[in-house]
């Protein structure tokens, strides 16, 4: 049964690619459903609290580079990697000054949280969140130990492979890019009911990192390099 005409203009927002972006309800992945908008959308004005953007919270942050690997006898437990992540438009233009906030679990797929029921060990030295700026050409670079894997619980039993959560802000609070980073080479990619939530394989592969030689970075971590883009065609899938 198609909706009225009345109904259309009301609520229909703009058209999602379901091939290029993430399934809103996945089978297998209940945690889905409560993200999931369960009536149709409405559209509102936008007020003050839309139309103005992070000023203040920009004004606060590192810029550039941040730490979360720590240092000497606070040195978190793990491989150490460095993450050099460029924000770009769908032109490939830099978002410079874009806000960047980061966030995954520790080497034992622990998150500091107190939700994470995960019998894995806290790390003392890890707090595994960070916010930055990016410079004028859209660059940040943080210095952290990769995370591990972790089950989901429940009947299905499967594990979330290595990754990282990102959250990219622009100048209003309605720009916002919530994905995640995921690490070349690992098994559990091909099954992670997250990142093949993306149905287009072209796609999938703009969530996972780069390894860069290992001539690119310091004898003692890895390097990896990770372009986000925040619209277009082509730009980096939306993950829970």
């Amino acid at each position: 049964m198609s909706a009225p005409a009345t109904w259309k203009s009301k609520y229909v927002i703009e058209p999602r690619d379901a091939r290029t972006q993430s399934a809103g309800v996945e089978p297998g992945y209940a945690q889905t459903e409560w993200r999931w908008p369960s009536q149709p959308l409405q559209r509102r004005p936008h007020t003050l609290s839309e139309l103005t953007g992070p000023q203040d919270v920009l004004k606060r942050l590192a810029p550039v580079r941040g730490d979360l690997a720590g240092q000497g006898a606070k040195r978190a437990i793990g491989q150490l990697i460095h993450l050099r992540t460029q924000v770009v438009d769908e032109d490939g233009a830099p978002v410079a000054g874009a806000a960047v906030e980061i966030w995954h679990a520790n080497a034992a797929g622990k998150y500091t949280h107190r939700n994470d029921s995960h019998d894995a060990p806290l790390d003392p030295n890890f707090y595994g969140a960070a916010r930055m700026t990016a410079d004028a050409d859209g660059r940040i670079e943080l210095r952290t130990i990769k995370p591990g894997a972790y089950p989901t619980g429940g009947a299905e039993r499967w594990w979330r492979p290595p990754h990282v959560h990102f959250s990219v802000w622009g100048r209003v609070w309605l720009s916002r890019l919530v994905t995640q980073m995921f690490f070349p080479g690992e098994p559990l990619n091909d099954s992670d009911g997250v990142l093949n939530a993306i149905r287009d394989p072209q796609a999938r592969v703009r969530c996972i990192a780069r390894l860069l030689p290992q001539t690119e970075g310091p004898e003692n971590a890895l390097v990896y390099e990770y372009r986000l883009v925040v619209r277009g065609s082509r730009a980096t899938p939306a993950l829970p």
